[in-house]
């Protein structure tokens, strides 16, 4: 019998304005679990840019770590991500949420001119030096564009389509990615997009106007392309 692979989540803190989309996180894991691969939570060991009261939208007078938080969608069993390699995981993938771009990057507030963590950079370079795949859920996908920005590697990534409805600038975060020298695909909630020569695939979830059960959908089309990738 074949030992299960090893499937990275990057977590970026826990709830949608502050860190990590809890029903992508969640239904990341499960998709994994039902294709019969493991999954390794991780997370960066950092403050949160700020923390969101979830009912009103305001920002509150406290802080967190990106780590801790995390820890809740991980039921304790979670990385520090600074100690996870390439070597470690088959595959990596990085979920949504604003903590994308608020914690792993700063695109929430500067776009494609936005820092990146130095060790997401380095873990997301690293797999793809080691020709392993990477997926990007939601907003997952401008993290890996930032991630690869200044290499050789010009990654196909799809954060949503204009041709549908969407609560974000999908034009605009699409041009984002290409000025960090990235393929912006549209695509929507019903698609992903693979890119076969760097194996990197993104999917829009919640980028999109749509429920859990397309979100669903979504990720699971994502989850099962990777594992045909891993194959």
């Amino acid at each position: 019998m074949s030992e299960k692979k090893k499937i990275g989540v990057l977590l970026s803190g826990c709830g949608v304005y502050d860190g990590a989309e809890i029903h992508e996180s969640v239904l990341t894991l499960l998709a994994i679990a039902e294709a019969g691969a493991e999954a390794v939570c991780m997370a960066p060991d950092k403050a949160q840019h700020h923390v969101v009261n979830h009912l009103t939208g305001q920002e509150m007078p406290e802080t967190r770590n990106v780590l801790t938080e995390a820890a809740r969608i991980a039921r304790g069993d979670i990385r520090d991500l600074a100690t996870v390699s390439a070597i470690d995981i088959d595959a990596l993938v990085i979920t949504g949420g604003f903590g994308a771009a608020k914690n792993l990057t700063k695109w929430a507030f500067s776009g494609p001119d936005g820092a990146i963590d130095t060790e997401v950079q380095r873990l997301v370079r690293d797999i793809v030096a080691a020709r392993r795949p990477v997926v990007g859920l939601c907003m997952g996908p401008t993290v890996i564009a930032k991630a690869l920005e200044g290499t050789s590697v010009h990654a196909s990534l799809s954060v949503g389509s204009t041709a549908e409805a969407s609560p974000y600038d999908i034009a605009a975060i699409s041009a984002g990615m290409e000025k960090a020298g990235a393929k912006a695909q549209l695509r929507t909630i019903r698609q992903v997009e693979v890119d076969a020569d760097n194996l990197i695939i993104s999917a829009p979830c919640y980028m999109m106007e749509g429920g859990v059960l397309e979100v669903r959908e979504n990720i699971k089309q994502a989850i099962d392309a990777l594992m045909t990738l891993l194959k």
